[in-house]
């Protein structure tokens, strides 16, 4: 046993310190793809002062950490390295209160987002974070990440709902700012340090995340486009319609539905094909006019030939079953095998020659290319993953990578919309930030982790 992992033992017990040898094969990779690896040792803390000793002993020997939520990240971010111990925050899953009069919940950061979200519905409020990984992910994840989702249309980032947060910092140092109000302007904002840094500059705790009044009713439409074009004239038109209703505007390019409703044995719910496929969801608090300005809406789109078919559920079931092929990509594994997986913003005017160039480039280098076009387009995030049958996974990754990464780069959009930069995207973070802002990112991780023991070799760091 290394000298860390004995002191650690000693100071926090073998029910809090697990040895490399005996970590659990699910603590040993992330959803990245890529590789398990070892940890020197796997920390579960049960608070955060257990948080706050691990990272001052690790601090003063020099190991590096990996923080550790859900593990549903696809850039690499928690995937542990051999060299680093592991600190997972899955047993600081507590949700401490709701406030129905503030609209505030405040909960442990090992808390999964969907047992968040059932706790506020419990008291009629929503937590307007919404993501496929719901029911793994948690909420130190999210925040890292700034992770966005289903409803950020709507509702915005993970930024957007995090009043406070309680974080520890690379020498144990406990940064406490539980604010629970949306106004307060006394000096800097310190939580902003932390939301969306991927566990660079410390690891967060504990949180305070705003609520929302949780609407009463929702209307869902699975509707066909000629093309991207139209899609993006409806979304114009949804807005104008719907207004602050609009919840979700997903888009599913022929690649990604056909592959995935074939794949999982699911029909389409309009009878014809059609060059791309929207998800316009709405919500409110009283039916008749939501429901009404819906299909009002779905009526212009068809007068103006930006809708060709279209079906609104009639029930919560119906609902469920529009969204059953954008929900299935838990089945790649399945379906794919090795993918290598794009989270990457464009801007919705270069949204179009986005994905038929990157569909012609794929295809043109490898003829045999599954390539899956899908995303949250109203915010202007598109998902793209690729399988190469015939290649080695790990050499056409690179090379993929690189083809995909450029484009974006050349139509002025960024490679990480929602998921961070981890290791994945490591290489290509200069594709979307300028020198002087990463130098700025550098400095001020300098600043709170002088010895960079904080998942060094991930995002911005070296």
């Amino acid at each position: 046993m290394s000298d860390i992992v004995a002191r650690l033992t000693r100071a926090l017990g073998p029910d809090v310190v697990t040895p490399g040898a005996e970590t659990p094969e699910g603590a040993m990779h992330d959803w990245s793809g890529l590789a398990p690896v070892r940890p020197l040792a796997l920390v579960r803390p049960r608070d955060t002062e257990e948080v706050a000793t691990a990272l001052r002993l690790c601090n003063e020997t020099g190991t590096p950490v990996v923080p550790q939520g859900g593990l549903s990240g696809i850039s690499g971010g928690a995937h542990p390295t051999a060299d680093a111990v592991s600190i997972s925050l899955e047993r600081m899953n507590r949700i401490e209160s709701i406030d129905p009069e503030m609209a505030t919940i405040t909960l442990g950061a090992g808390t999964v987002l969907q047992t968040a979200q059932e706790a506020a519905a419990e008291h009629d409020l929503l937590l307007g974070v919404d993501l496929g990984a719901r029911g793994s992910c948690t909420i130190g994840g999210v925040i890292s990440t700034n992770a966005g989702g289903n409803q950020v249309i709507r509702y915005g980032m993970a930024r957007d709902h995090v009043l406070g947060v309680e974080a520890v910092l690379a020498d144990g140092t406990i940064v406490s700012s539980m604010n629970t109000m949306i106004k307060n302007n006394a000096g800097l904002d310190l939580k902003q340090l932390f939301i969306g840094s991927e566990g660079l500059l410390g690891i967060v705790t504990r949180a305070v995340m705003r609520l929302q009044p949780r609407p009463a009713y929702t209307g869902t439409a699975f509707c066909g486009c000629p093309d991207t074009a139209s899609v993006i004239a409806l979304l114009k038109r949804a807005r104008a319609a719907l207004g602050p209703q609009l919840t979700s505007f997903e888009v599913m390019w022929p690649s990604f539905f056909d592959f995935m409703s074939t794949g999982v044995g699911l029909k389409s719910p309009l009878a014809a094909t059609h060059g791309v496929y929207v998800i316009v969801e709405a919500s409110g608090f009283a039916e008749a006019p939501l429901r009404t300005a819906l299909e009002s809406c779905l009526e212009s789109a068809f007068e103006a030939g930006e809708v060709g078919d279209a079906v609104v559920a009639a029930s919560a079931r119906e609902e469920k079953q529009l969204w059953a092929v954008r929900e299935s990509v838990a089945e790649y594994g399945r379906l794919l095998g090795p993918i290598t997986a794009f989270d990457v913003g464009v801007p919705l005017a270069s949204m179009a020659q986005a994905v038929t160039t990157l569909e012609a480039e794929l295809a043109a280098r490898w003829p045999d290319v599954i390539a899956l076009f899908y995303g949250h387009m109203g915010d202007s995030n598109l998902h793209l993953v690729v399988n190469v049958p015939s290649a080695d996974a790990e050499q056409s990754a690179t090379e993929i990578k690189s083809l995909v990464y450029g484009r974006i780069r050349d139509l002025g959009g960024t490679v990480s919309a929602e998921h961070g930069i981890g290791v994945i995207k490591r290489d290509y973070l200069g594709y979307s930030r300028s020198p002087e802002e990463i130098a700025t990112m550098r400095a001020v991780k300098s600043a709170l982790d002088p010895n960079n023991i904080m998942n060094p070799g991930k995002g911005f760091s070296t």
